[in-house]
């Protein structure tokens, strides 16, 4: 639960406080990963709040807005690892695009990360629980299926006794008609041949697949207590590129992990001077309470961290402007998201570009292209991360 991620949660408190002030709204809940881990505290430095709820407590929601509404101070925290997963919801992001959580939280126990702390050990969803929210997905509208989780290649391991995800995806397959189904937070060690030979053969699910590796060093993977060497992140991605043409792989480094040395910062630098990936992101280590990285020797300095995420990105810069170039003169398949009233243009994404984390394609139109519609677009032009075009009707 990195610190920029605690700080956007304490903002956005602050920002339904000042409604709250100005009258705009009349009680103000909080939920999530921020008050699981945090509840004293936060009831405590944010008075502002008039009830709290913890991750396995979404249940309780109603209950929680009768009980503001009548001027008590609400909490609850259930046991998250006994707690009901799914359940109907509505769509926070545009209506043709939604994320579907097939499990809650992890088994890895990466020495940096506190979710197992905050969500417990990995539990699975059914597959028919998920394919009947799909369905319901897809009766208010939606186009595109992002399925997350802590870890979506484990998915199944705990209910079935084996790797699940390519089954979870077929069944969606047969049972919606969704046009675009896409893959998030894959662990290269469990991409097995199933899934490959899905993401190869099924028209549906988008050649795409985010594997966050958090580096190459096998030193720092060690640390780390990542699954898996250097030689087998090479081997998974080998596979994938040679066995599903066109695959757009993305994926996540920290830099300025305990212990770091420069010799391994180089290494992460050229391994991605020389894998090329399609999409990039890139984070500095964060010393959470209660994981093992925050008590190990050589903590980096804060400088020392920034400087090494700088040159990092500009390496991936480097490589995402000269594949962004080779777009110029080809068309492509664009979910559009929407139009920019200031820039009057519209903009969209190609299934290489995942919402929120990668980039748009902005496009014009003679005519009128409605959120959600699948348009042509002939690029014209790339920008550092996006590109621009029009659109061929």
């Amino acid at each position: 639960f990195i610190e920029s991620a605690k700080r956007e949660a304490i903002d956005n408190i602050l920002d339904a406080a000042r409604l709250k002030e100005w009258g705009k709204c009349r009680h103000i809940i909080a939920t999530g990963c921020l008050v699981e881990r945090y509840r004293e505290e936060v009831m405590r430095e944010l008075p502002e709040l008039d009830g709290i709820l913890g991750v396995g407590s979404l249940c309780d929601i109603a209950e929680a807005c009768s009980a503001v509404m009548r001027g008590e101070k609400y909490s609850s925290f259930r046991d998250k690892e006994t707690s009901a997963l799914g359940g109907d919801r509505i769509i926070t992001t545009e209506p043709h695009t939604a994320y579907l959580k097939i499990s809650e939280g992890c088994d890895n126990l990466c020495t940096y990360c506190a979710i197992p702390l905050i969500r417990g050990r990995m539990r699975s969803r059914t597959v028919e629980d998920i394919v009947a929210e799909a369905q319901d997905l897809e009766s208010m509208g939606v186009k595109e299926l992002n399925l997350i989780a802590q870890d979506t290649t484990r998915y199944g391991l705990d209910i079935y006794g084996e790797y699940s995800l390519a089954r979870l995806v077929r069944e969606i397959t047969a049972k919606t008609n969704i046009p675009w189904i896409r893959l998030l937070y894959c662990y290269p060690d469990k991409i097995t041949d199933e899934l490959v030979a899905e993401l190869r053969d099924n028209p549906r699910l988008v050649k795409y697949m985010d594997i966050p590796i958090q580096h190459i060093s096998d030193s720092v993977l060690k640390r780390m207590n990542r699954h898996g060497s250097r030689a087998d992140i090479e081997s998974a991605i080998e596979r994938l590129r040679r066995e599903v043409p066109d695959i757009v792989l993305r994926t996540t480094a920290m830099v300025g992990f305990p212990g770091e040395s420069e010799a391994d910062f180089e290494e992460l630098c050229q391994f991605v001077k020389d894998v090329r990936f399609e999409r990039f992101g890139a984070f500095t280590f964060s010393p959470e309470e209660g994981t093992a990285a925050a008590e190990l020797d050589g903590q980096i300095d804060e400088q020392l961290k920034q400087d090494r995420y700088d040159i990092l990105m500009q390496t991936q810069l480097t490589v995402t402007e000269e594949q962004n170039a080779e777009k110029i003169g080809k068309t492509l398949k664009v979910l559009c998201d929407g139009f920019d009233t200031v820039a009057e243009v519209y903009y969209g994404r190609t299934y290489a570009d995942a919402p929120d984390v990668d980039g748009k394609v902005y496009f014009t139109s003679p005519r009128k292209i409605n959120s959600g519609a699948f348009v042509e677009v002939r690029i014209t032009e790339a920008l550092d991360y996006d590109l621009v075009g029009e659109a061929i009707l």
